[in-house]
């Protein structure tokens, strides 16, 4: 494929992509209408994703109506509860990255730096909400969604949901205030959730602490109508979701029934320790959840995986606010390679050409300093690039959480 003179080209290790090519593969400037759509009663408002085609994928325009009117519905006495889900099979597949990659690709850095500013104001906001807000995920939730869906203070899963934060896989890194919450489920359980890409399925979910409750499907909809009828106090909600909650039953070759095992392995200080220990683990017969975490592991980006795991085991001592911060840092840095180029190639060998064979750089974990760790945890110093201002939503309702 050959270089157009008017086209700024896709800078991948080894191909060119034209401003046209990257235009057919999916991407559309046409307005897409009904992104998110508001309704319910004057008591309970329900927010629902609706870019079916897109599987949700959250768009700059969704995060900003979602925003718009959970500040309303905040600031209406009469409203006493916002429920968020979706329509599709899929509650949400992570942020809008074809846009993100051609804008950037293009030089347009503000709308990238006000993409993920608003992005992680949103989840730092539902964080904060001071109003119960309760997720109902009947499908997939990858990526930046998975920030959405943490952020709420009622999280229901069904059979159908299914979580994985599979940043490192395209050179990227969980940047939405991953490094706080999966820094707090047990053990270590949340350094192989990142570090591996591992999708849990929902009785998964609900037994690590991801979500609040487990409900079958068959159900959710009646329990959605029930909540309509509550009153604003959390724990009356609560009794209403746990009337039709069921106990998760984590299936027998889960990874999260291997805990003692995902412990020893992933509390090691570099992800080079990590996979020697799986290995040694392996030794006498590998299980499949074993085996699927290494084969992973060996296929991310190298320098993805070192910012992540340096980032998590810094999560753990600091607050959601601080956590939300570093993680448009790392985001930013990753946009604008800082230190490599791996973000564009991951993308391109993942979402455009699908042919699933990035070139790292560096290609393997030793060749990743500390150094280059490091620079990607640093503040950016750019006159262009706007720091990450987090409005101040002290309250007593989630002082525990600041």
């Amino acid at each position: 494929m050959h270089q157009s003179r008017s086209s700024k080209p896709f800078a991948s290790q080894n191909y060119i992509y034209t401003q046209q090519d990257i235009m057919a593969l999916s991407f559309t400037f046409d307005k897409e209408p009904n992104q998110v759509l508001f309704t319910g009663t004057s008591r309970v408002k329900i927010v629902i994703l609706n870019r079916i085609h897109k599987l949700n994928a959250l768009s700059y325009e969704m995060i900003y109506q979602i925003k718009k009117n959970l500040q309303i519905y905040e600031s209406d006495p009469s409203v006493k509860l916002v429920i968020l889900k979706a329509n599709g099979k899929a509650f949400s597949a992570g942020g809008d990255i074809v846009s993100l990659i051609m804008c950037s690709l293009e030089g347009h850095w503000t709308y990238t730096s006000m993409y993920f500013r608003n992005m992680l104001t949103l989840l730092y906001f539902i964080a904060t909400y001071r109003k119960p807000l309760v997720s109902l995920i009947n499908g997939l939730v990858m990526g930046a969604a998975a920030g959405l869906f943490m952020s709420s203070k009622f999280r229901v899963v069904t059979e159908k949901a299914v979580f994985a934060m599979p940043e490192a896989s395209i050179g990227h890194v969980p940047d939405i205030g991953a490094s706080y919450f999966l820094s707090r489920l047990p053990g270590y359980f949340g350094e192989y959730i990142g570090l591996t890409g591992a999708q849990l399925d929902g009785a998964e979910m609900a037994a690590c602490g991801l979500a609040t409750h487990y409900v079958p499907s068959t159900k959710i909809n009646t329990l959605e109508n029930a909540l309509q009828n509550v009153t604003s106090s959390n724990v009356s909600i609560a009794q209403v979701i746990n009337t039709f909650a069921e106990k998760a039953n984590v299936k027998e070759d889960s990874a999260f029934r291997r805990l003692e095992t995902i412990n020893k392995c992933f509390s090691k200080g570099t992800v080079e320790e990590i996979i020697i220990c799986l290995e040694k683990e392996s030794e006498n017969g590998a299980e499949k959840w074993i085996k699927n975490a290494l084969k992973s592991m060996r296929s991310f980006c190298p320098l993805s995986l070192k910012i992540f795991l340096k980032s998590i085991r810094i999560g753990r001592v600091q607050n959601i606010e601080e956590c939300i911060n570093r993680g448009y840092t790392q985001g930013c840095h990753v946009l604008r390679r800082t230190v490599s180029n791996d973000f564009y190639e991951g993308a391109r060998a993942r979402i455009f050409d699908k042919d699933n064979k990035p070139k790292w750089e560096p290609s393997k974990l030793e060749l990743v300093t500390e150094e280059m760790v490091d620079e990607c945890l640093k503040d950016i110093n750019e006159d262009e690039l706007e720091p990450l201002k987090l409005p101040d939503r002290s309250h007593s309702q989630i002082a525990s959480r600041l």
